[in-house]
């Protein structure tokens, strides 16, 4: 069996007894950082007593998935192992769907083990009420990006969380108050951790917080939902491949469409053609 077993966001303690009992048993542990994890089991080994089995460890991370993969020994899964993010559930802003993908492809037995999350956290403490929410992940770098990433997300008819670095919440706050700056939002930091705060308000009243605070630290932003109405736009992919459009600018509108990147459309539409 392949495990996915999420682990705590900052507190220790949020570990389940059935992932420690996983991660003190089995021989060998896909990482997302070994050294990440290797200390991890350090500390749990300390703090609960644990003998640690582990003596294999392979790292599979954003950068290195595909190759490693390609390259995998299948008899490795003969013998129950385990994926182990850095912080919080595989999958999620972190890597672990494309092993998911192998084991599916493959036929290998796997199971997702339930753990800490901080964007469903984020937005039960945001207070925010609402059945129906939207997850963004992080936030692009650029300016140009994350200016058009803000104005949608302003314009979503449901609250949307998104991940944020520390170098880079101030910038994004700012854009937002200068956007949309009596638009309610609710911002975590440091999420578990002895040091965690919470802000909200109107995104230029948070603004003011965040140039007296402290900004070291993991950021969750959650974004409170437009008032003004909304009409979904019922174009889709279907709508748009038959069209007699360059396939530079049907893959244009495409990747508007999807969130896609244009090259990959393009590369796609010239191997259907």
């Amino acid at each position: 069996m392949l495990y996915f077993i999420p682990t705590p966001i900052g507190n220790l303690e949020d570990i389940s007894q059935r992932s420690l009992r996983l991660l003190s048993s089995l021989p060998m542990l896909f990482c997302e950082d070994t050294r990440v994890t290797k200390q991890l089991l350090k500390l749990l080994s300390e703090r609960y007593n644990l003998e640690i089995c582990a003596k294999k460890f392979i790292s599979l991370h954003s950068h290195n998935e595909e190759k490693v993969l390609e390259n995998l020994d299948k008899s490795l899964f003969e013998q129950d192992c385990a994926y182990v993010s850095d912080a919080g559930m595989p999958g999620i802003s972190d890597p672990g769907t494309k092993l998911i993908q192998y084991a599916q492809k493959n036929k290998i037995p796997y199971e997702v083990l339930p753990g800490s999350n901080a964007a469903l956290l984020a937005y039960v403490s945001s207070g925010f009420e609402n059945s129906k929410f939207l997850f963004w992940g992080f936030l692009p770098s650029k300016e140009k990006a994350l200016i058009q990433a803000l104005k949608t997300i302003l314009s979503h008819p449901y609250p949307t969380i998104v991940y944020e670095a520390p170098h880079r919440i101030k910038k994004s706050i700012e854009l937002l108050a200068s956007l949309e700056p009596e638009r309610e939002v609710f911002l975590i930091k440091e999420a578990t951790k002895k040091h965690e705060k919470h802000f909200k308000g109107s995104a230029l009243h948070v603004k003011e917080q965040l140039s007296q605070s402290n900004l070291k630290g993991e950021w969750v932003i959650v974004v409170k939902q437009t008032k003004k109405s909304y009409q979904q736009n019922m174009l889709d992919i279907d709508d748009i491949l038959p069209l007699s459009l360059p396939p530079k600018e049907k893959a244009k509108l495409l990747s508007k469409l999807t969130n896609e990147s244009t090259k990959e459309w393009y590369l796609r539409l010239q191997k259907e053609n």
